[in-house]
């Protein structure tokens, strides 16, 4: 590891940066005007809580937004060294960083999943509402087996959930990540609870594997509508030739 990277990735820098991130964070939440749908939403899966909170991949800045100040929540954050910044950001926002990741074919032990899981089911046993990606790393929009797992066995249920703002910067990278600006428009679209029966067997697990994935996708479309704006993470209509992109792309449409 290099020189700058082991500086990068030293406690004080990373506390440091977890500080930063979570402090503008809190700056983009004030300064942009949101909008909540359906508007019933909090009425409709409050007395189901504690729930899980399923996002894409890219959307992790900004889901917290959608969290009531009186929801106790732990995230599911990976190991890696941008995680670290990543659970303290968390940690000054209000929400307990659970460390893991799946493994994709790699020592489930060394990425942590399976400690991670009994954490996740930990934590909604004790009442915390758990927020996790649906997709697994370098796979992006394409939901994986564990967040479907974890409602099996937890028997909570699942909130798809998007937040995302007019102004925005947008990446270039594998999960088509966002963060939003201040001085905007915002959506928040909640979708539907969606629960797993604990004695569902296989082909039931992968209809309810593919409903979230279709649910994500139209939370995420609806809100992206509602600012006026297109999903740069959507998935091309088939047979349509994916645009190329610069790294990072600066949205600032306040329409």
């Amino acid at each position: 590891m290099g020189l700058i990277k082991r500086i990068v990735r030293s406690r004080p820098v990373q506390e440091t940066l977890g500080f930063l991130v979570a402090g503008y964070l809190g700056l983009v939440r004030r300064t942009n005007r949101f909008v909540i749908e359906p508007a019933g939403a909090y009425d409709r899966i409050g007395p189901q809580m504690p729930v899980i909170a399923a996002m894409w991949h890219g959307q992790h800045f900004m889901i917290h937004f959608a969290k009531r100040p009186q929801d106790r929540a732990a995230s599911l954050v990976s190991r890696s060294g941008d995680g670290e910044f990543n659970a303290v950001a968390l940690r000054h926002l209000g929400i307990r960083a659970i460390r893991g990741s799946g493994a994709r074919g790699r020592d489930i032990r060394k990425k942590g999943g399976a400690a991670a899981l009994r954490g996740m089911l930990r934590a909604l046993a004790d009442g915390e509402m758990v927020v996790m990606t649906a997709d697994i790393p370098k796979i992006s929009r394409i939901c994986g087996s564990g967040i479907v797992t974890l409602a099996q066995l937890s028997g909570r249920p699942i909130v798809p959930v998007a937040v995302v703002t007019s102004r925005r910067i947008d990446f270039d990278s594998w999960d088509k990540a966002s963060i939003g600006l201040p001085f905007g428009r915002g959506a928040m679209v909640l979708g539907d609870p969606i629960a797993v029966p604990r004695e569902a067997d296989e082909a039931t697990l992968e209809a309810l594997r593919q409903q979230v994935e279709r649910e994500l996708d139209a939370v995420h479309e609806r809100a992206y509508a509602l600012i006026g704006s297109r999903d740069p993470g959507a998935k091309p209509a088939k047979g349509a030739i994916p645009n190329g992109g610069s790294h990072a792309t600066a949205r600032g449409a306040t329409r």
